[in-house]
């Protein structure tokens, strides 16, 4: 049985479009796309008045701790939670454990997520075996068996010369590199942003520098490698200004943020909350400002979440131990939507940002509705509210800094492959 959606206002940016359409979806394909009424019998019938339809959202930065720490996430359990935050497609992280550094783990997962999945999962291979910055992962047979990109993410390679040559082998093999920007020299031992909240609270600061020397250093090689490169979880001033200056001068560089780095601060912190505790870390006010302004500009291309779950117990130890990060698939939509409300850009800009844009950055054919295209289809409504309930969420862990706020937006309907995967 197929789907017809009537009635939504589409919006699909790499097509021009934003108007009230109606969709005719024929087994996993958009068959027809018409502003006049749809009639076929036997088919389900979404209205969807009052909604927004979207190409299904494309999040390049997702931890789903598959294999090897499954008490926190798993395949299924992610992508449950991301089919309820409005994401098809989902790009995992290869700190797994194993690491994703060879064939057998990457062909373990898409094996998997063909079997438990409910969204399309898009593994991304470790730059260096083990992620120890040491030796360079077989590059060659990470893209053979199904990888979409290489990622050191959690760990930086801290030697120059084989950050260039992953940038160069990626280039043979024409991936992306999604490096992870963090000088350890300068963090070591920080567990906050370097400011007066840390100073006060008596926390060892991670200043904004440990980023942006990492993020100079990789634009350099880029330049050097001519390869493509994409900064994930940008998060301070410089670190904008930095890849703004790099695409001026035409250095192919592409970079991402994520919602509490536009939302939050580092006073999210201030008693000693755990659950506000991310690498990067959160920044100050003018870092916050500075976020928005790039993804105003252009000079941040993508809203990723760096979804990244921990059980209650690990979240709950001394803030000095507790592990980095926050799960953030389920409210990405509505804390993106605040910058719509806020007259930052509009909601065809915001869609962009989460579909069509990762989708180039990929190089895969997604992010788009027009006829023929997969029918991967985000439905949402950007007025409903609703309140964060950790207790409730998809995921299994709960480390959200979001737990109990009022938010506005809501996705209705979340279609895969032409499959009703979410219903809200």
């Amino acid at each position: 049985m197929g789907l017809v959606i009537q009635g939504g206002r589409l919006i699909d940016p790499k097509n021009h479009c934003d108007q009230v359409m109606n969709l005719l979806i024929e087994h996993d394909r958009v068959a027809k796309i018409s502003s006049r009424a749809i009639e076929k019998k036997g088919h389900q019938v979404i209205d969807a008045s009052g909604m927004i339809v979207s190409p299904g959202f494309i999040d390049l930065h997702v931890h789903l701790r598959d294999p090897g720490q499954e008490y926190k996430e798993d395949i299924r359990s992610g992508t449950e939670s991301a089919a309820a935050g409005g994401f098809t497609t989902v790009c995992c992280m290869p700190n797994t454990r194993p690491v994703n550094d060879n064939e057998t783990v990457t062909r373990y997962i898409l094996e998997k997520a063909k079997k438990e999945g409910v969204v399309h999962v898009l593994p991304v291979g470790a730059i260096t075996k083990g992620s120890k910055g040491e030796e360079l992962a077989e590059i060659g047979k990470l893209k053979e068996a199904g990888c979409v990109a290489i990622s050191d993410d959690g760990w930086p390679v801290m030697n120059s010369e084989l950050m260039r040559r992953s940038l160069e082998y990626a280039r043979a093999f024409d991936l992306v590199v999604m490096p992870h920007c963090e000088d350890k020299h300068l963090s070591e031992g920080g567990v906050m942003n370097e400011s007066r909240s840390s100073t006060e609270m008596g926390l060892r600061g991670i200043p904004c520098q440990a980023e942006e020397v990492m993020i100079s250093r990789d634009i350099l090689l880029t330049d050097l490698s001519k390869s493509r490169i994409h900064f994930a979880h940008v998060s301070s001033e410089g670190g904008v200004r930095m890849i703004r200056e790099a695409k001026e001068r035409g250095v192919p560089v592409t970079a991402e943020t994520c919602p509490h780095y536009f939302t939050l601060t580092d006073e999210a912190t201030i008693g000693f909350n755990t659950n506000a505790k991310m690498n990067p870390p959160l920044r100050s006010f003018k870092d916050r400002e500075a976020v928005k302004k790039g993804l105003i500009d252009g000079t941040i291309d993508a809203i990723s979440t760096d979804h990244a779950p921990h059980s209650p117990e690990e979240k709950e130890q001394e803030f000095d131990k507790a592990p980095f990060g926050i799960i953030g698939l389920e409210t990405a939509l509505s804390l993106s939507l605040a910058l719509v409300r806020e007259n930052l850009f509009s909601l065809s800009k915001m869609v962009e940002l989460l579909s069509s844009n990762p989708a180039k950055i990929l190089k895969i054919h997604k992010g788009s509705l027009e006829e023929g295209a997969y029918a991967d289809i985000t439905l949402f409504d950007p007025e409903a509210e609703w309140v964060v309930e950790g207790a409730k969420l998809k995921s299994k862990s709960r480390n959200t800094p979001f737990d109990g706020w009022k938010l506005k937006g809501k996705v209705k309907y979340t279609i895969v492959a032409g499959k009703i995967v979410y219903q809200g």
